[in-house]
């Protein structure tokens, strides 16, 4: 059975790391939308810390995650390019990203999950992962009979942090390493080395 995945926003190492090991997966659409997930957000190394990104959402009350609309009235793409830029423009693949990474944040998406299907077909693209996404046309139950990586991925649930091999982080002069950032905290720190580091995490895990 094809493994069940939740819609993320600039997903989390460990995400990244579990999709690599499938050609394919579906991501769950149909569910009512949970508050405070990855799915609208992200953790990024900035000097004072982890500091969350979030991007705006409008839903009515047990919309479906496929209803929820972006909303557009705050400037949120403006401040998370200029957070990240602020953060990450000393690391060592910063600049070959930005201005896919400026496309990606100010396209014209209405539905959260259009905007986290372009962010992942590029991260899927850069990191040279060959996996097919599809999204549910209904609620798929929990039935034991497939990978059911839906809750997997939480911030109210920290992942194992012995499972992730330590890499130079841009702060690392005066903070200790954090595991399990958003993707974009290894790619603009690793670069194409990156795979590589995913296949060790996916083997260890």
């Amino acid at each position: 059975m094809t493994p069940l995945f939740s819609t993320a926003y600039f997903p989390p190492i460990a995400y990244v790391a579990t999709l690599m090991q499938h050609t394919d997966i579906l991501i769950e659409i149909q569910e009512t939308y949970p508050k405070q997930t990855y799915r609208n957000r992200m953790d990024i190394m900035t000097a004072g810390g982890i500091r969350t990104l979030t991007v705006p959402v409008v839903r009515r009350n047990h919309s479906r995650t496929e209803e929820v609309l972006i909303d557009h009235k705050e400037r949120w793409n403006v401040i998370h390019l200029r957070t990240l830029t602020a953060a990450y423009s000393a690391s060592p693949y910063f600049m070959y990203y930005k201005d896919d990474l400026e496309a990606l944040l100010m396209q014209p998406c209405e539905r959260l999950i259009d905007l986290n299907l372009a962010v992942l077909e590029w991260l899927l693209k850069q990191l040279k992962i060959d996996c097919t996404v599809t999204f549910t046309e209904e609620y798929q139950p929990a039935t034991g009979e497939n990978a059911d990586y839906r809750n997997t991925f939480s911030p109210k649930v920290p992942y194992p942090a012995d499972v992730f091999p330590a890499y130079y982080q841009v702060f690392a002069d005066r903070l200790p390493f954090v595991p399990n950032l958003s993707i974009l905290d290894l790619l603009f720190n690793l670069g194409p080395e990156a795979h590589d580091y995913l296949r060790e995490l996916a083997r260890s895990a």
